[in-house]
């Protein structure tokens, strides 16, 4: 950007509308123009939120411009080529600024004033003709005013009165009457090009249904879960008020705005009058499906309004289907709610009075963003926030753009994300850049959880979040799980060190190199001597603790041979429903599938039962919930207080579905190598990954058929693979260049031909995930909290039979349900 600005910041004079539920303030200037200049180039941003106007028109197609960054280190300056906007002669420049992130409350606690006291406006017309430039920028030449829009809240929403608005105010011979401006003093060597790609409207969804409540509301129904607003095109008398409320959910047929919490969600319109009006709001977006309107004139029908989808403008980059639509489902629902949650910056929700940018959200979440979009923009932004913010207070914020009252500790998940999305990017796209830039704050961080350890290398004190949202944690305790925080935290320090330690061989720094490869193996041996059984039990046995273990490479082979054997049954004991919260499920299914454990693997994704991936979907979810429970079975609304239903956390399954579903991973950080390794499972027949790498589009598709197999696989120019045929007789993995290749074979159909009977053993029985998993239900269905244990040295002689002799009156619905359980096989009952 360029250092000899010629603009200042300029706003209004009066401080008194700087209080909530202020008008946005107007800015304008007219200038006359001597022929016609080359090209002529349009910079602005402001403190607040800015929608520039050239002659009458509005320039440019963002939203909710400059977006959100850390402003005291970063404000992004938009630029826009006005050339053919520009009339010999008079011609008028000017900007409407609302709060937005910079003044308007953020936070549950309802803060304002978080970077400044009042809106400012920066602008610079910059006219090229030959030989010259002349510049026309933000000065005291400017004046200010008001106009249609009266409050203005990101979490609230937008009151405007189309009857207050000046006409022409931004076309020159207007004749204002309006204020003086003055010059706001701002740094300006914090403007900055912007690195993420801009906010705009991406799509445009219809009502699905409009209905009205018991109470005789009108309820409109657009189908999905989005952020955004609705545009309202209303005819009706001068001085009416349409008001739009929003929320998520219906509770018997009525908007529900629990999961809003304070936040109101409310737009309102007054009508000018005369014609058909449209209108849409500026400067607030909300999360919901839902819209209530009152006060319209008439009948509302699904041509009088349009929910417009809003969110930072991202190239798609991956997709995903399988035969299962319940996983379709799911899958579109995380995409839904990355979208819905990259607004600006990555955050954890898009609707209640929070909206903020969550380290250990995206830290989560990262593999599969970085898998289903080109994240680089916005992440690398928020990145060089993080770093900011992170090199001026002294440690990592637990939010980016940081807004919280207290300084943040260093917590596992959450502040090592200055660490491992680094790490991530780099997997995704090869770019060592991606690490160069971030290097100082990913040392920083660890260097000073290093002075934080004791003596033997643990991480066993201060603050932690650990499993967070473990279903078992009580309401209000949400770190409060399975668990133990500090055995979480050791466990992502033995990550995070490797990762760095990497990262300093890659970039040259071998001093570096050595001390963080000796740090990351004293750490991993203070986990092992803590929490590490020479045979591979674990202190805390929990799926997350048996997962991180597995996962992030701490136990030794045969360690993690008998790791995964008591996951799995961790898993079944649970019934295979979800027990981990954000720092077990990303890796819960992987460790299964990595130790052998793929049908508990597909049982666990395929469950429907509360708590589940799926459960969600069964309920008519569209994104990713915050609690695995936000709307419970009943169909009421979790009440913790803090429950959104959308999250998209918990949507790192997805990588999952990627890698191991689809087949398709890096064998080397971009894609040059890459492993194609598709492993079917549960009910599904067939399956697809899509991927545009920074080599080109790569694909995997497999089909089950009639017992024969179907690998379809595309490999983008100047990349290569290793195929690792699924279900292959002779177990044949092949080397392929870039082009298309496909194969065709009989598939091994053993496993589905076992027979079992009511007189199998149950130690027999219990071998078989899938066949056990069924028992078990049945039992837990006739004798709840009652065990069935097939792995006690006495079941290798009992069987179903044998149990049901020393059940008194076992009644004939237990016995079929046995036998369908078994196979239908009745053996000698």
């Amino acid at each position: 950007m360029s250092p000899t600005w010629q603009a200042r910041f300029i706003s209004p004079a009066y401080g008194s509308r700087t209080e909530a539920g202020a008008p946005a303030s107007y800015f304008r200037r007219e200038f006359t123009v001597d022929g016609t200049p080359r090209r002529a180039t349009l910079h602005v941003t402001a403190i607040g939120l800015v929608e520039p106007h050239l002659n009458g028109e509005r320039v440019g197609d963002e939203v909710l411009a400059p977006g959100w960054t850390s402003y005291r280190h970063r404000l992004a300056v938009s630029s826009y080529d006005v050339t053919d906007r520009i009339v010999p002669g008079a011609n008028a420049v000017g900007a409407i600024v609302g709060e937005g992130w910079a003044l308007g409350r953020l936070g549950w606690e309802g803060k304002r004033h978080h970077y400044a006291d009042r809106p400012a406006l920066f602008l610079q017309l910059e006219l090229e003709y030959q030989g010259r430039t002349e510049a026309i920028g933000t000065d005291t030449s400017f004046t200010t005013g008001t106009g249609a829009v009266l409050a203005n809240s990101l979490y609230d929403g937008e009151e405007h009165d189309a009857r207050l608005e000046p006409a022409g105010w931004a076309q020159p011979d207007f004749g204002d009457s309006w204020e003086p401006v003055e010059l706001y003093d701002w740094d300006l060597s914090t403007l900055v090009t912007p690195a993420a790609p801009p906010i705009r409207r991406i799509e445009e969804l219809k009502p699905v249904s409009i209905t009205r409540s018991p109470s005789g509301k009108t309820i409109v129904d657009f189908g999905q879960n989005i952020s955004g607003w609705v545009r309202l095109s209303v005819h009706g008398e001068r001085g009416r008020t349409v008001t739009l409320r929003h929320a998520e959910v219906l509770t018997d047929g009525e908007l529900d705005t629990e999961t809003l919490r304070t936040a109101a969600a409310t737009d309102r319109y007054t009508l000018r009058g005369g014609d058909r009006e449209t209108w849409e709001p500026k400067f607030t977006f909300h999360g919901f499906r839902y819209a209530e309107v009152d006060g319209y004139p008439g009948t509302v029908t699904a041509d009088d309004l349009t929910a417009v989808v809003v969110h930072s403008d991202m190239t798609r980059t991956g997709w995903f289907e399988c035969s299962n639509p319940l996983l379709n489902q799911l899958h579109a629902n995380i995409v839904w709610s990355m979208r819905d949650n990259f607004v600006g910056v990555p955050t954890d929700c898009p609707q209640r009075d929070e909206r903020l940018g969550w380290t250990g959200d995206i830290n989560a979440f990262a593999p599969t963003a970085a898998f289903l979009y080109d994240v680089r923009g916005v992440l690398g932004s928020w990145l060089a926030d993080l770093g900011a913010e992170h090199c001026e207070k002294g440690y990592v914020p637990w939010v980016v753009p940081d807004v919280l009252p207290t300084p943040s500790s260093p917590t596992a998940l959450w502040s090592d994300v200055a660490v491992s999305l680094p790490w991530t990017l780099y997997t995704e796209y090869g770019d060592p850049d991606l690490l160069r830039q971030n290097y100082d704050s990913m040392a920083a961080f660890i260097r000073d959880v290093e002075s934080r350890l004791d003596d033997a290398g643990l991480w066993n004190s201060g603050y932690q979040f650990g499993d967070w949202l473990d279903p078992d944690a009580p309401m209000d305790n949400p770190a409060g799980g399975k668990t133990d925080r500090h055995l979480v935290a050791s466990a992502f320090l033995c990550r995070t060190t490797t990762q760095l330690a990497k990262t300093a061989a890659l970039l040259g720094k071998a001093e570096d190199a050595e001390r963080f490869g000796t740090l990351a193996g004293r750490v991993r041996e203070a986990f092992r001597h803590e929490y590490v059984t020479p045979s591979g039990r674990l202190a805390n046995e929990s799926a997350t603790a048996l997962a991180l273990a597995i996962c992030f490479d701490i136990l030794d082979p045969a360690q993690e041979t008998k790791a995964g054997d008591q996951l799995a049954a961790v898993v079944a004991r649970a019934g295979y429903r979800i027990s981990t919260g954000f720092a077990g499920t990303p890796f819960v299914t992987e460790a299964l599938s990595r130790t052998g454990h793929l049908d508990e693997a597909y049982l666990l994704l395929l469950e429907t039962g509360c708590p589940s991936f799926l459960y969600p979907v069964t309920m008519g979810a569209t994104t990713i919930w915050e609690r695995w429970d936000s709307i419970r079975p009943d169909g009421t609304i979790n009440p913790s207080g803090m429950t959104s239903l959308n999250h998209y956390a918990l949507g790192a399954i997805a990588d999952w579905l990627h890698r191991v579903v689809g087949g398709l991973s890096p064998a080397e950080p971009g894609y040059r190598t890459m492993r194609i390794a598709p492993r079917p499972g549960g009910d599904l027949t067939h399956a697809t990954v899509t991927h545009d790498t920074v080599h080109g589009r790569a694909t995997v598709a497999w089909c089950i058929d009639d017992g024969r197999m179907q690998l379809d696989v595309t490999i983008p120019e100047g990349a290569e693979a290793t195929v690792v045929l699924p279900q292959h007789p002779d177990e044949l993995v092949v080397q392929v260049t870039a082009g298309e290749h496909s194969w065709q074979y009989e598939v091994d159909d053993s496993a589905a031909s076992k027979q079992y009977t009511m007189d199998t053993p149950l130690r027999t029985l219990s071998e078989d995930p899938k066949v056990w998993r069924a028992v078990t239900d049945v039992f837990a269905k006739h004798f709840p909290g009652i065990p069935l244990d097939g792995s006690a040295p006495e079941a290798a002689g009992i069987s179903l039979n044998i149990v049901l002799d020393h059940v008194p009156g076992a009644s004939t619905e237990l016995k079929n349900d046995l036998v369908a359980a078994v196979g239908g096989q009745e053996g000698n009952l």
